[in-house]
């Protein structure tokens, strides 16, 4: 294996080890928060970051997290360019990261943002992460952050969240 291929490996091994403050299961790659890890002209190592909304309050501690995990790690200089150049979408989410939801006991995204529109339009139905039934009843198109609906299975009587198609 090259070197710039073991380098580009340690340095996603590393990001994958930072959590989501809200959802503490998935890592910032999972959640696709991640656009990019390179090498720029004065070799130093930039990790460009998309938070999950522009005004995201855990911004700088994911920041700092990195920073931290790179140079403990010996990888410096490190810089973070939070990359707002594109929206953040469920469509980056990693198929292992909406699985850790589901097993997390959240309900992940269904369908692919780009055909959800602007406003998501929720239905009973979702699949339970609890006991995978799809006889459950939306509560309310909000739960402990905007992102999330809350839902109740209607067969082992749970209530779960709904990770929305955004």
């Amino acid at each position: 294996m090259n070197l710039i291929r073991q380098f580009s490996d340690d340095c996603w091994d590393i990001l994958q080890q930072i959590s989501d403050p809200e959802i503490p299961v998935l890592s910032v790659v999972d959640l696709g928060m991640i656009r990019g890890v390179e090498l720029n002209q004065d070799n130093n190592i930039v990790v460009r970051l998309t938070p999950t909304y522009s005004g995201c309050p855990a911004t700088d501690v994911l920041k700092d997290e990195i920073v931290h995990a790179f140079t403990a790690k010996g990888f410096t200089p490190i810089q973070v360019v939070v990359d707002l150049s594109e929206a953040w979408t469920t469509d980056w989410m990693s198929q292992n990261g909406k699985d850790k939801l589901k097993k997390y006991g959240i309900a992940p995204p269904k369908g692919e943002a780009h055909s959800c529109g602007t406003h998501v339009a929720l239905t009973d139905g979702i699949e339970c992460p609890h006991c995978y039934s799809i006889h459950s009843k939306l509560l309310s198109e909000f739960s402990s952050t905007a992102c999330k609906a809350l839902y109740q299975c209607q067969d082992c009587l749970e209530p779960f969240d709904y990770f929305k198609c955004i």
